[in-house]
């Protein structure tokens, strides 16, 4: 069986034969489709080594041929598009329109750093003092580290790798160790691209070569999508290695449903936000918050449609796939059980589910649990499956509150026709991302992605104008070229301003 080695410095590089190996699944028929090698700390260094030894050069190159890399990277990506895809159902287990639909959105981050040349302009001011200029630039850090999660392997690590590789810098990525291969595959396309050796590198593994890159010296920079836990982990032992952390954390997404609210769309929205990529998203609509009034009707509407949805095998046009391993099926499940002991009404059980797939998939159906509280465990974890959780209030301050008082802050939505209701709404949630009649408010890349409190550590999100910015840091210089007429010594402070 294959095994999945490292790709350092334009290759791909053969784990030794003592290396610890992990078996890659297809969560959609439960068997190993290959194995993947985990980096041990010496592996992460050699890694680590080639992107730095390729850092001067790729700095100093200029920014157009950078930009023509890219160009050539997007056009690559453009034309094999279904073969990544193909690549993200078979180790995630997600349904191809969806892996489509990842790598499309990922795409636009490499559109946006094709714009890298204007992005990097600086401002300059001429006589700021008499015969005194003063001009400003931005300079790529070095080593870029990434590590990234499962559920988007190839979206997540490109939130990343365009900005910081077009701003000059050269980029480690470890991905999950569950879902490896679309990280080689894109630096593969990368090398195809033109891309100089050592500039793009990928080492799998796990705690240990997260580790490892925390704690390389030669490393400047982290950016890490995961768990809440992990992210804190990641912020607080990056910083104090002394290097750039940026740690987007997890999220408990509401969507609040006003009595005016078209409930047709909210039902299609809270389904497709809620089940989509079977909930194995950071911005899935986890808790439907609905005001009492029609609350009923908004519950009958969403069960409506949910029962339509065939859940199986990515590959054979379901709308849901599996979950990414048994034992996180496992952990869905018992929430659900959770949160059937408090007292919450079961809906729609998705424990028995009879999926259109061959083998022993991961499968779970979708699950709409009504009437919870915000005591139960089914709302105050992130449970990351295809759980939706309905919580009642009595109107839009009860709503308000209760999303403000959760300790995520990723990504909520309000369903209104009332523009002054959602005015208002935007105003004053305490969340990142917002949604107006949109159930996932994931920002194009031209803006930045992220969240607030518990769902981010650092002061940067990522893509957009806060990406260029993570990626480079700014000099001022103060210059002045002297008239040959100039004679004579001046000890004292310049009186010519």
């Amino acid at each position: 069986m294959q095994t999945l080695g490292h790709w350092i410095n334009g290759q791909e590089v053969a784990a030794p034969a003592d290396a610890r190996t992990l078996d890659v699944h297809n969560p959609a028929t439960g068997k190993v489709v290959r194995r993947v090698a985990l980096a041990d700390a010496d592996q992460v260094g050699e890694a680590v080594a080639a992107a730095a030894a390729a850092f001067p050069g790729w700095r100093d190159t200029a920014l157009s041929r950078r930009a023509a890399i890219l160009f050539r990277f997007r056009e690559l990506l453009n034309a094999r598009q279904p073969e990544l895809a193909a690549l993200i159902t078979e180790e995630h287990g997600k349904v191809l329109a969806d892996a489509m639909g990842e790598v499309s959105r990922g795409q636009e981050v490499v559109e946006f750093a094709c714009g890298m040349p204007h992005l990097l302009k600086g401002g300059f001011t001429e006589n700021a003092s008499t015969g005194v200029d003063v001009h400003s630039v931005r300079q790529p850090l070095g080593v870029s580290a990434i590590i990234s999660p499962f559920n988007f392997p190839a979206m997540v690590p490109m939130w990343f790798f365009p900005v910081a590789i077009a701003a000059g810098n050269t980029v480690v990525v470890k991905p999950s160790e569950k879902d490896p291969s679309p990280a080689n595959w894109l630096a593969a396309l990368w090398a195809e691209a033109g891309l100089p050796e050592g500039v793009f590198n990928v080492v799998h593994g796990d705690k240990e070569a997260v580790d490892a890159l925390l704690t390389d010296p030669q490393v400047a920079s982290v950016s890490f999508v995961g768990s809440t836990p992990v992210a804190r982990y990641v912020y607080e032992h990056g910083t104090a290695s002394g290097k750039r952390v940026q740690a987007l954390g997890g999220a408990k997404n509401h969507m609040l449903v006003l009595p005016d609210a078209d409930l047709d769309l909210a039902a299609d929205a809270a389904v497709s936000a809620g089940y989509g990529a079977a909930g194995e998203r950071c911005m899935a609509i986890s808790a439907v918050v609905a005001v009492d009034s029609i609350a009923d009707e908004l519950v009958a509407k969403i069960s409506e449609r949910t029962q339509g949805l065939r859940v199986g095998d990515g590959t054979r046009s379901c709308d849901m796939g599996p979950l990414i391993t048994a034992e996180h099926r496992d952990k869905v499940a018992a929430y659900v059980d959770a949160g059937e002991e408090a007292g919450a009404t079961l809906v729609l059980d998705g424990r028995t589910v009879d999926p259109d797939a061959e083998g022993d998939g991961f499968f779970l159906n979708p699950t709409l649990l009504d009437d919870v509280t915000p005591d139960m465990t089914v709302y105050t974890d992130e449970i990351f499956g295809p759980v939706l959780s309905v919580v009642r209030v009595e109107g839009y301050e009860e709503g308000l509150q209760l999303i403000n008082g959760n300790p995520y802050g990723n990504g909520t939505a309000i369903f209104t026709n009332d523009g002054g209701a959602a005015r208002r709404f935007q105003n004053e949630v305490e969340v990142g991302m917002i949604g107006i009649n949109v159930p996932i408010p994931v920002p194009m890349a031209y803006y930045s992605f992220g969240g607030w409190k518990n769902s981010l550590f650092g002061d940067s999100h990522a893509h957009g104008t806060e990406g260029v910015h993570f990626f480079t840091r700014g000099k001022v210089v103060t210059s002045r070229w002297l008239d040959p007429s100039h004679a004579g010594l001046q000890l004292g402070f310049p009186t010519n301003a």
